[in-house]
């Protein structure tokens, strides 16, 4: 399944469509201090169990990367996905 990215200024969103309709989106917002904030997590009955939350958390990981990002999940899902496997997010996740 292809993850898509909008982003409009602070605000974005990382999502998963399917015949013009949004399964699935991980809405983020950008601080100015290059740090991006996810908002929230949502999956359609459609999709779930199929991992789609985490690739979408993954997909925001390596955008992150990509342009020297730190993160902060205020979302719950994403806060416990990036917490379980905190080594694999250990260099984008920031620290208190």
């Amino acid at each position: 399944m292809e993850i898509k990215q909008e982003q409009n200024e602070s605000k974005g969103v990382f999502y998963v469509e399917q015949e013009g309709k949004r399964l699935a989106e991980l809405e983020y917002s950008m601080s100015n201090n290059n740090l991006l904030i996810i908002n929230h997590t949502e999956v359609d009955e459609i999709l779930k169990g199929k991992n789609i939350g985490k690739q979408l958390v993954n997909a925001t990981a390596a955008f992150a990367r990509a342009h020297q990002y730190k993160i902060f999940p205020l979302c719950p899902f994403a806060n416990a996905v990036m917490k379980k496997r905190k080594a694999e997010f250990a260099d984008v996740l920031r620290h208190n």
